[in-house]
């Protein structure tokens, strides 16, 4: 027999001011899908590190990032095919880019006559 826990609670309670429509939308169907599941509590927290995850690259105990990555497979499937199309950031080393500026620097470019 499994437990099933309240759903007689608001998840838009749970909407910060300050985070993105994005990150919002995505932890909101987390919570969704697995609202009754889990305790209202500990369902909020696990939202919050999944969106974590997804968006900031944060890196949890391993018991934790293999529980949320079971959880989140079907949840975040969309939202991982879109991110496979979009531009991802290149970050460059302080030294590399330095080099780079000298190099450039350095180069007189093409002659003109």
């Amino acid at each position: 027999m499994t437990e099933t826990y309240s759903v007689d609670w608001d998840i838009d309670q749970y909407k910060d001011d300050t985070e993105p429509d994005q990150h919002w939308l995505l932890r909101k169907e987390f919570m969704k899908v697995h609202k009754g599941k889990f305790h209202e509590d500990y369902l909020v927290a696990m939202a919050r590190a999944f969106t974590n995850i997804e968006f900031m690259g944060c890196m949890y105990p391993a018991p934790l990032m293999i529980r949320i990555a079971e959880l989140s497979k079907d949840v975040a499937k969309q939202y991982r095919e879109i991110k496979k199309t979009k531009l991802q950031r290149t970050f460059v080393a302080a030294s590399s880019a330095a080099e780079s500026k000298a190099k450039r620097r350095s180069d007189p470019g093409p002659v003109r006559k």
